[in-house]
C-alpha cells in the first residue's frame, strides 16, 4: 500500500500559535518591564509641573500680604484708589487655583502606586501630601480668612468708617471653621514622611510644616478675636480699658517698668482716649488684691500692691493687670473693664504700617526712631523729670492719636491689623479682660501673657531690674537649654544663662546710671543690678548652681505651682556673667516651650536635641 504524504496544515498552524504566543509573552514582559519607566517618568513631568503649580500659588499669596500691608491700592492708569478686596480676591482666587492644580496633578494610578512601595515611595507619598495639604491650606483656610478680612473692612462704609462689630460677630463660625482646618492640615503634615531618601523633598515637607507652625496659631487667634471682641469694643454697652505702655530700658516681669499710661473708651466700635497720665501720678495708689500665697511669698517684699513701678514684676500678666485696674479704682473712683500693655517695640511695628506720628513741636515719631526716642535719647535731651515725662506723654498722645486715625480708616485698616495680629502673636502687646468669659479666650493666647500652669517643659529666663537705673537697654540675654542623660529619677538637664551689659564706659546721662539700689559696695557708672530668675518645669529640683564656674547660692520659690531660681546678680559695665543651673526634671515627650520676656534686645535661646528617654 503506497505510504500516504501527511497534511502540513497543523503543524503550520501550531507553529503559528506558538509564536503568536511567544511575541505575546515578550509584549506582555516588555509592557510590564514599560510600566514602571513611564509611570516613572509620569511622575517626574507631573511633579515637576506641580512644584511650579506651587510655586505660582506661593507668589499669588505674597502678593496678597503684600497688598494688605500697602494699604489701599493706586491704579497707575488712571491714579484713582483700587479696592483692596478686588485685588485681594483675586490673589486668593489664583492662589487657590494653582494649588488645586499641583493636588490633581500629584492624584492617579502612577502616583498612588509609587506612594506604596516600600522605602521607595516616601517622597512620593509626601509629595502627594504636600500637595494636597497646600490645596486645603488655601480652599479651606486662608481663602475664608482673606475674604472675611476684605468684607469686614467693605461692611465700615456702612458705620462711617468704624469696625463693625455685627460683621465681625457672624464672621465667628468661618473663623472658627478656618481654625479647624488649619489644625486638621498641620496633622496631617506631621504624619507624612520626614525623612526619605530624596532630601529636597524633605526640606519642602519641613518648610510647609514651618510655615502651618505661623498659620495654625495665627488662624487660632483671629478666631478667638471674633468671638470676644465685639463685646470688648463695647457692642451692648461701653468700656473702658487702663493702657500701660511699658519702658524696657528699667526691665520688669512682664516686660519693662509701667510709665506712662492711658484710659481708653470703647463704645460701639468707637475708640478714643480719655486721659494720659503717668507713674508719678500712681505713686500713692493701693491696689486691694489677693494674688495667693506664692505671689506674695515671691514679690509681696516688693510692695507691688502700693508701689505702681513695681506692680509687674511677676512674668504672669494678669496678676499686673489686676494690680492696675485695682490702683486706679483706688485713685479715681473709676471702675475699668480690663488692661493692655505695651512697649516701644510694638509701637515701632504698628507705625510701620500707620506711617509716623507728629509731636506738638513737630518732631516725627517713626518706626526707626520711637525705641531709641523714648528708652535712650530722650534722658540725654530732657535732664529734669518731670519735662521728659511731659515728653513721654506727648509721644504716647501722638501715636495714640495716629494709631485711631489709622483705624477709623477702612481703606488703612488692614495694614495696621496685620500689624497688630505680629505684635499680639509676639507678646509685645498684651490683653486682660475683667470679664471672666473674655478673660477664658485671652489667657489661651499669646498676648494674654500667662506664665503656664500646666506641668508642660518649660524654659523661662525672667529679669528684674533692682539697680533703678536705665541700663537694660544694653541688655544682651542668651539662654541654653541642653538635656542629659535620664536616671531613674527623671532627666537631667542644665541651663546655662548668659547676661552682658553692653552699656558705654562713658557718656551716659547721670538718670540712666544712677544707682537708686545705694549697694554698700563700689561701683562705677554703667554697672547694673539685676534679679534673675528661672522659671523651670513643674516639679523640676535644683541640684547644683554656678555663677561664673563658681558654686553659689540662689533663692527658690514657686509661682503657679512652678518653681522659680531668682539670683541677686551684679552685672558691671563691659561684663558678661554666666549661671549654670543643674535641674533634674521628669521625663517627656516634647522639648520646653520658652518663656520669652520682650525686651529691647530679643533673648537668644537655644534647645538642644530632645531625645525620649529610652530611645
Amino acid at each position: 500500500m503506497p505510504h500516504l504524504r501527511k497534511s502540513t496544515e497543523p503543524y503550520i498552524a501550531d507553529s503559528l500559535v506558538r509564536w503568536v504566543r511567544h511575541r505575546r509573552a515578550r509584549l506582555l514582559v516588555a509592557v510590564l518591564m514599560g510600566l514602571p519607566l513611564a509611570g516613572a517618568g509620569w511622575i517626574a513631568v507631573t511633579g515637576i509641573l506641580a512644584h511650579d503649580e506651587l510655586l505660582a500659588s506661593q507668589r499669588a499669596l505674597n502678593s496678597l500680604r503684600q497688598q494688605i500691608a500697602a494699604g489701599p491700592l493706586a491704579d497707575g492708569s488712571t491714579g484713582s484708589a483700587v479696592p483692596v478686596k478686588q485685588k485681594a480676591d483675586a490673589a486668593v482666587r489664583a492662589a487657590a487655583a494653582h494649588a488645586a492644580r499641583a493636588h490633581g496633578l500629584t492624584t492617579g494610578p502612577a502616583w498612588y502606586s509609587a506612594a506604596h512601595v516600600p522605602v521607595l515611595g516616601g517622597p512620593v507619598r509626601t509629595v502627594r501630601g504636600a500637595a494636597e495639604a497646600a490645596e486645603r491650606l488655601t480652599r479651606d483656610v486662608l481663602s475664608p480668612l482673606a475674604d472675611i478680612a476684605t468684607r469686614l473692612t467693605a461692611d465700615t462704609a456702612e458705620d462711617g468708617g468704624h469696625l463693625s462689630l455685627p460683621a465681625l460677630r457672624r464672621a465667628a463660625p468661618a473663623l472658627d471653621q478656618a481654625s479647624r482646618s488649619a489644625s486638621d492640615v498641620r496633622r496631617e503634615v506631621d504624619e507624612l514622611p520626614r525623612d526619605t531618601w530624596l532630601p529636597a523633598v524633605d526640606r519642602a515637607r519641613a518648610q510647609l510644616a514651618r510655615k502651618l507652625d505661623r498659620i495654625v496659631p495665627a488662624a487660632g487667634d483671629v478666631a478667638a478675636a471674633t468671638r470676644v471682641l465685639p463685646s470688648m469694643l463695647g457692642e451692648r454697652s461701653p468700656r473702658r480699658y487702663v493702657v500701660v505702655f511699658e519702658n524696657t530700658a528699667e526691665a520688669r516681669g512682664t516686660g519693662g517698668l509701667p510709665g506712662a499710661f492711658a484710659v481708653l473708651g470703647a463704645d460701639r466700635g468707637r475708640l478714643a482716649f480719655e486721659y494720659f497720665g503717668n507713674d508719678t501720678e500712681m505713686a500713692d495708689a493701693v491696689a486691694a488684691v489677693d494674688l495667693g500665697d506664692e505671689y506674695a511669698a515671691s514679690h509681696g517684699h516688693n510692695a507691688p500692691t502700693t508701689t505702681w513701678v513695681n506692680s509687674n514684676l511677676s512674668p504672669h500678666f494678669p496678676y499686673a493687670a489686676r494690680i492696675w485696674t485695682a490702683a486706679w479704682e483706688d485713685h479715681t473712683g473709676q471702675k475699668v473693664d480690663g488692661a493692655f500693655a505695651l512697649d516701644p517695640s510694638a509701637l515701632a511695628g504698628l507705625l510701620t504700617a500707620s506711617g509716623p506720628a507728629r509731636l506738638p513741636d513737630g518732631t516725627a515719631v517713626t518706626a526707626a526712631n520711637v525705641v531709641d526716642l523714648t528708652e535712650r535719647s530722650s534722658y540725654a535731651a530732657y535732664p529734669d523729670t518731670r519735662e521728659r515725662k511731659a515728653f513721654f506723654l506727648n509721644v504716647a498722645g501722638a501715636v495714640a492719636g495716629r494709631l485711631l486715625d489709622v483705624a477709623n480708616d477702612p481703606s488703612r485698616r488692614p495694614a495696621l491689623f496685620a500689624a497688630l495680629s505680629g505684635q499680639l502673636r509676639s507678646g509685645r502687646v498684651k490683653m486682660w479682660s475683667a470679664h471672666p468669659s473674655e478673660q477664658r479666650e485671652l489667657r489661651r493666647r499669646p498676648f494674654g501673657g500667662t506664665l503656664p500652669d500646666t506641668a508642660d517643659p518649660l524654659a523661662g529666663l525672667v529679669v528684674n531690674n533692682a539697680a533703678g537705673t536705665k541700663l537694660d537697654y544694653y541688655l544682651d540675654r542668651r539662654l541654653e537649654w541642653a538635656p542629659g542623660r535620664c536616671v531613674a529619677a527623671g532627666r537631667e538637664v542644665t541651663v546655662t544663662v548668659d547676661l552682658t551689659n553692653r552699656a558705654p564706659a562713658s557718656g551716659l546721662p547721670l538718670y540712666v546710671t544712677q544707682r537708686v539700689d545705694a549697694p554698700s559696695y563700689r561701683t562705677r557708672p554703667g554697672d547694673n543690678r539685676l534679679l534673675v530668675s528661672y522659671y523651670a518645669t513643674k516639679g523640676a529640683r535644683l541640684a547644683k548652681a554656678a555663677l561664673d564656674g563658681r558654686p553659689v547660692m540662689v533663692n527658690q520659690a514657686a509661682e503657679r505651682g512652678r518653681p522659680v531660681y531668682t539670683l541677686d546678680l551684679e552685672l558691671p559695665a563691659g561684663s558678661t556673667r554666666s549661671l549654670e543651673l543643674r535641674l533634674l526634671e521628669s521625663p517627656s515627650s516634647v522639648p520646653p516651650s520658652l518663656l520669652r520676656q520682650p525686651m529691647v534686645r530679643p533673648l537668644r535661646a537655644t534647645v538642644r536635641p530632645y531625645p525620649a528617654c529610652g530611645d
